[in-house]
């Protein structure tokens, strides 16, 4: 098969340019629903969403958002994206509009920056390091490590460690500078979140299943190789490229940032996706 330098380009901003000068090769056309919708998937091939996973890494239960195959390489239906996108933009803003909390879970190196900068902008809560194993089924036991660690800070800053050894400074700065990889985007958690976007549900499949075991509803932007049952609002997409994750959490920005808590939109529906839909 010969190459097709559209789905190997690396550099996904070139993907539009690519595909109008490249000779002899037939670019991805979406069928948009009208203007809209055709910028924004212009904007999404740009950002390079469309790529999915190696054919043989489709999950089943996944085929239902893969639009074609090239080089054997998932190529994902935007169309669906634009639709499952604004279903959980509309479910986030719900949330957000009762004044709830929302917890970014990213830790992959592709996703650590743009989930802590939205989340920050945003006020919202974060896990970008590594998930401790707890942090939703064992709220109980997290809140205190949490409390412990604000208190810690709190102290540091007000000299209140001063009295203690210099030996026992150091294992205060050390512990302090530990647990701030584990809580410094939970301090504001007093109680369990609303809801929970994570960054690739298979990578981040503990928090999912805590998150589900505590009835909390889960947002997830994920590839062909994952599968979308038990996920509440799913978005098809490239979830391993820093390009595609920061643009769609800059959606998620734009579409919150100006929501006032106290009037809420009508909730979109979650993922009700069956296996009769699926091919």
């Amino acid at each position: 098969m010969p190459n097709d330098p559209i789905i190997e380009k690396t550099n996904s901003a070139q993907l539009v340019e690519d595909s109008e000068n490249s000779a002899g090769t037939t670019p991805v056309s979406f069928p948009a629903i009208n203007q809209e919708d055709e910028a924004l998937i212009q904007e999404m091939i740009r950002a390079g969403l469309l790529y999915g996973k190696a054919k043989s890494k489709t999950h089943p239960r996944a085929k239902q958002f893969v639009f074609t195959t090239r080089n054997y390489i998932e190529i994902i239906d935007l169309v669906k994206t634009v639709e499952y996108l604004r279903k959980a933009l509309d479910f986030l803003n719900g949330v957000a509009a009762k004044g709830g909390q929302i917890l970014f879970v990213g830790t992959q190196p592709a996703a650590k920056a743009s989930i802590v900068e939205t989340a920050k902008n945003l006020n919202q809560l974060y896990v970008s390091t590594r998930w401790l194993g707890g942090t939703l089924t064992n709220f109980g036991t997290i809140s205190k490590r949490i409390a412990y660690f604000k208190k810690l800070k709190e102290d540091q800053k007000s000299g209140a460690l001063d009295k203690y050894t210099k030996k026992e400074r150091v294992d205060f700065n050390r512990e302090i500078s530990k647990l701030t990889l584990l809580f410094s985007g939970l301090e504001s958690m007093n109680q369990l979140p609303d809801a929970l976007l994570v960054i690739n549900s298979k990578l981040q499949d503990t928090a999912v299943r805590e998150a589900k075991r505590v009835k909390i509803p889960v947002v997830a932007l994920m590839s062909t190789d994952q599968n979308p049952d038990g996920i509440d609002y799913p978005i098809p997409g490239n979830d391993s490229a820093p390009m595609s994750i920061k643009w769609v959490l800059a959606k998620v920005h734009e579409s919150l940032k100006n929501v006032k808590p106290g009037v809420a939109p009508i909730p979109a529906k979650p993922n009700t996706a069956n296996s009769d839909n699926l091919t």
